[in-house]
């Protein structure tokens, strides 16, 4: 069964920010990064910024915050460094900077990916929230990690959320 959400009153074009983390990807070689940017135009919203971090946490903590204090973004996609090993650190960086939680983000990707993965799914530490008022999603480096995200999850509900976090009356 595939449930539809309600669809939003306004078409929003949202500026996004996508930062790849990753010790060994060049801007040639960054599938994922280059498909975020790529769905996120598809679907009629502007990337700002572009960028590629090793994983280290000060690193990716002090380029989300710089982009938080960005007038002109409104959300923040990462991809890259969610696991377990120890370079995966991406989730420790992000996680303490995040207000709000969207629990649900998380939990659904990883139900999804379970679908198409198993049980490795549950490796995955894909986190979303809110930090000073953008809205920012860490997935994954796998390609099809961000594919689904993107197709699954993030496009479908953009606009919704961030009108939530910026109500136009």
């Amino acid at each position: 069964m595939t449930v539809t959400p309600h669809p939003d009153q306004t078409p929003l074009t949202v500026p996004c920010a996508v930062l790849t983390v990753s010790d060994t990807r060049t801007f040639e070689t960054d599938r994922s990064g280059q498909l975020i940017q790529q769905a996120l135009r598809s679907a009629g919203h502007s990337i700002s910024f572009y960028k590629i971090l090793p994983d280290e946490p000060d690193q990716i903590r002090s380029q989300v915050l710089a982009w938080c204090n960005s007038s002109e973004l409104k959300t923040i996609i990462l991809n890259g460094g969610t696991g377990i090993a120890p370079r995966d650190t991406t989730y420790d960086a992000i996680e303490q900077l995040l207000e709000k939680v969207l629990p649900g983000f998380g939990e659904l990707f990883r139900s999804l990916s379970y679908a198409e993965i198993g049980s490795r799914a549950m490796a995955s530490r894909a986190i979303a929230g809110v930090c000073q008022g953008k809205l920012i999603f860490s997935l994954p480096g796998s390609t099809n990690a961000v594919k689904l995200a993107m197709d699954k999850l993030i496009l479908p509900e953009l606009t919704h959320l961030v009108g939530q976090l910026h109500p136009t009356n």
